[in-house]
């Protein structure tokens, strides 16, 4: 039997392991995105599978809210209505319009791994808070970083158009907006509650658009339904979840800069799942955006 001091042991160790793993699934979640956005459009248009997805997964969450009876205030209703449009229909319209057009999951990965730096940025004056020169030197080394990454993906491949890279770029910009609305705003109710608006609020969106590009119809192949449960269960539900849990237990610079392991981790999973090699300039490229982030996050003297 324990002792009193045991146990007070055994609680103190355990405590940080519970961060630990919520930044280690949160990573390892988040990632999974990227190649589910590759693995989907293999199959089908990008706007195929977000309306899947989102018709899915939103039909679950409010079908399970109904069932429990749970309510939400207008206020928190239209917050969490904002933050889907946001987070999820902006985010990930960018990420898999880019795999569609041709861009490697790691490049898109680092490219939006950005918001980081973006984040922070602008986190700091909006919460008023001052932002250092340092900060700001991290911001164009972390800019200098991605560039060489999407140099060296157009001289690997070439697969892509150029403007494509421009996509990945606005879904790390609509993922920032997100989280500043979220942390400014504090909008209520639990993370399932919050998950159901958000991923209704972006079913509808993405079903109207497929809707009207007549792309809807899903295809009958059994690669595309299992691209849609890596997604549903990986992407939104892992990815997501954690990304707001971690939100609620720290500050936007620590969970943002974990998004900067999600490069390299997709980097894996893409070596595993799809062969795609590993480029020297993609990884000197990671090197210099680990360096901004240690600008942008390095304590003030």
């Amino acid at each position: 039997m324990q002792t009193t001091a045991e146990r007070t042991r055994t609680r103190t160790t355990s405590r940080p392991l519970i961060p630990f793993l919520l930044a280690a699934g949160l990573v390892v979640m988040w990632s999974s995105g990227f190649v589910g956005a590759e693995l989907g459009t293999r199959q089908a248009p990008a706007t195929t599978l977000l309306a899947w997805r989102f018709l899915v997964v939103g039909g679950l969450l409010v079908a399970w809210c109904l069932w429990r009876g749970t309510r939400m205030g207008g206020r928190d209703l239209a917050l969490h209505a904002v933050l889907g449009v946001l987070a999820q229909a902006g985010y990930l319209y960018g990420v898999v319009a880019a795999a569609e057009a041709g861009v490697a999951a790691g490049t898109s990965a680092l490219v939006a791994a950005l918001q980081p730096m973006v984040a922070t940025a602008l986190a700091l004056p909006l919460l008023g808070e001052r932002v250092r020169g340092r900060q700001v030197l991290g911001l164009l080394v972390g800019l200098v970083g991605a560039a060489m990454v999407v140099g060296a993906d157009l001289l690997r491949t070439g697969s892509a158009p150029w403007w494509a890279y421009a996509l990945p770029f606005g879904a790390m910009l609509s993922l920032v907006a997100a989280t500043l609305v979220e942390r400014r705003t504090r909008p209520g109710g639990s993370l399932v509650e919050a998950l159901a608006v958000q991923c209704a609020v972006s079913a509808v969106l993405f079903t109207g658009l497929a809707a009207a590009t007549g792309t809807l119809a899903p295809p009958a192949a059994p690669g595309f339904w299992a691209a849609v449960a890596w997604v549903v269960l990986l992407s939104t539900l892992g990815g997501y979840g954690l990304y707001w849990v971690n939100l609620a237990r720290t500050s936007v610079a620590r969970v943002s800069a974990l998004l900067y392991l999600t490069p390299p981790t997709t980097l894996v999973w893409t070596w595993l799942m799809f062969g795609e090699p590993v480029g020297a300039g993609a990884l000197a490229g990671m090197g210099v955006c680990v360096v901004a982030v240690l600008l942008v996050r390095s304590p003030e003297r």
